[in-house]
């Protein structure tokens, strides 16, 4: 079980005596959130068009294969059985 332990290191012998862990209050929460985001580095315009049309070139891609091997086993079923 996941406890929140601020920065703390505690063995499995120490948790027996102690009260309920503390809780993150909401702004708390909220203030780690934004440092997180601030952290992350985010694409230029130019990379995210990049990485968005490579993203749908290779879904086409992959549309056009299943597709094409549900049609080729379509005519092998059909020829198959009639």
């Amino acid at each position: 079980m996941a406890t929140d332990t601020h920065g703390e290191s505690v063995a499995k012998g120490d948790e027996k005596g102690k009260s309920a862990s503390k809780r993150t209050s909401p702004a708390l929460f909220v203030r780690q959130i934004v440092a997180e985001l601030r952290k992350v580095i985010w694409p230029t315009r130019s990379e995210l068009v990049t990485y968005t049309t490579v993203s749908l070139v290779f879904v086409a891609i992959m549309i056009a294969l299943v597709s094409g091997l549900d049609w080729v086993l379509q005519k092998g079923v059909f020829w198959l059985f009639t």
